[in-house]
């Protein structure tokens, strides 16, 4: 069973893992029209701008998807395969800058595939616009037969790009894992994002097998920010990602706390000594895990990386909650530097595990690309 909610403010699922978008891993496979703007810019990463002198060959440039006015009989639609497959928590709809041509409807569709059913979908080459999907192309899809998919969102009417409508939120409640969406518009038109946030569901079994050491930490292997105290600039959950960072951005970054002294003093050490830090608590892959290495990597922060960095981990009960935690230093207030990888190797690790969270803490402040807790499923 599973139902949906549209919401009108930011609801909590935002804070979940983000499956959709390019740096997450989102990748769009197919789509049936890329007129104006190819479907791929839907997942991008950034805000969606609006130059109001760019023009292309075809049309107006959008920053989105953007169909052709659609002259023939059906409705426009695209697959989209998520980072990882995953519960799906709740999803968001931006219409910025689609005022007068954004998607007048929309509906989306789920399913899990595997391999074999995946490469039955046509290679969808570079992202181009000024095309459309071939006969033969639409023939093979039909063959998956992704008009039956399972509905997440039903038909639902969209707004307008305005700064006031252009974010629309829909909560879903579902106990299906799904791989792939069907995202359709009715019949034509724009969207400039696509947001899908969810929880990544490892298996856990395989992981364990595999003989190497593999990312605690890592989204893709079902790692998750639970909660933070900062997120100004950039989202924790940013830490998670697969890849370096793309861009300050693309990672995790405060505003500068207003408690730092007047003039700053360090240790022996050289570690600031100030009052105040940011942290954020993680879930890792699995409920039982053992750290072997810590990568913390300030990847693109060069002005405004943080002085020092500290990991805390334990081990709860899958019905213990976060202010039960006893919490156990693994890695020591270790000193960053700009715009490199810091690696931790076991001697450097005071607790390893077993473990099932960490606890992430900057002081006094900024930004982290990305944080990589290898270790073994236990």
């Amino acid at each position: 069973m599973s139902s949906v909610v549209q919401k009108t403010v930011e609801p909590a699922f935002v804070q979940l893992s983000e499956l959709a978008s390019k740096s997450s891993g989102g990748r769009i496979l197919f789509a049936t029209d890329d007129w104006f703007a190819p479907a791929e810019w839907m997942l991008a990463d950034s805000e969606p701008v609006f130059v109001a002198d760019k023009y292309t060959t075809f049309g107006k440039w959008m920053d989105g998807w953007e169909t052709r006015r659609k002259r023939i009989a059906g409705h426009d639609w695209c697959i989209v395969r998520l980072a990882a497959p995953a519960r799906v928590c709740g999803i968001m709809v931006d219409t910025a800058h689609f005022t007068g041509n954004f998607a007048p409807r929309f509906s989306l569709q789920g399913a899990l595939l595997d391999a074999t059913e995946e490469e039955s979908i046509p290679e969808r080459g570079r992202e181009m616009m000024g095309t459309a999907c071939s006969e033969k192309e639409l023939q093979l899809m039909a063959a998956l037969g992704s008009d039956r998919w399972k509905e997440i969102i039903e038909m639902t009417p969209l707004k307008p790009g305005y700064e006031d409508t252009r974010k629309q939120y829909f909560s879903v409640t579902s106990d299906q894992v799904f791989s792939h969406l069907r995202v359709n518009i009715f019949p034509d038109g724009g969207i400039a994002r696509l947001r899908v946030f969810g929880q990544v569901q490892p298996n856990l079994q395989a992981l364990a097998s595999t003989g190497r050491l593999v990312d605690l930490l890592g989204m893709l292997n079902g790692g998750q920010c639970l909660t933070f105290s900062n997120a100004h600039y950039g989202h924790p959950r940013n830490l998670c990602k697969p890849n370096r960072g793309i861009n300050m951005g693309d990672g995790w970054e405060t505003a500068r706390r207003l408690d730092r002294p007047p003039v700053l003093k360090t240790d022996r050490q050289g570690i600031l000594q100030v009052p105040g830090c940011e942290w954020a608590i993680f879930k890792l892959c699995s409920p039982r895990s053992k750290v072997e290495k810590v990568v913390v990597d300030t990847n693109h922060f060069k002005g405004n990386f943080p002085d020092n960095v500290k990991i805390e981990a334990t081990l709860l009960a899958e019905t213990a909650t976060l202010q039960s935690a006893q919490w156990k230093v693994m890695l020591d207030s270790s000193k960053l530097s700009a715009h490199r990888e810091h690696v931790y190797q076991e001697e450097s690790l005071r607790f390893r595990g077993p473990c099932s969270h960490v606890r992430i803490t900057m002081a006094p402040d900024g930004g982290i690309s990305r944080v990589r807790l290898f270790g073994v499923v236990l």
